[in-house]
């Protein structure tokens, strides 16, 4: 069986998507504070929601990209 090799650069761009996504639901959920004039504690209080939040923008993006990665693969010659 090959081994599967996950490169450095690799989990440094996911750690990255990652904490993009998280920036989106955390400003969201600052945006729907703000806009329903909620008190500030709900910032810390609705941490579970943001991370849940965060993890399915995640998931997302890699339903995305893994389709682009098919379409790019599909319409690509091979050698």
């Amino acid at each position: 069986m090959k081994d599967i090799i996950i490169t450095s650069a690799k989990i440094r761009r996911e750690l990255w998507i990652l904490l993009g996504s998280f920036a989106v639901a955390y400003g969201m959920n600052i945006y729907s504070i703000i806009h329903y004039a909620r008190p500030a504690s709900e910032l810390y209080m609705t941490i579970g929601y943001v991370l849940v939040t965060a993890v399915c923008i995640y998931l997302i993006l890699a339903v995305v990209r893994i389709l682009i990665h098919l379409v790019i693969k599909l319409f690509t010659k091979h050698k």
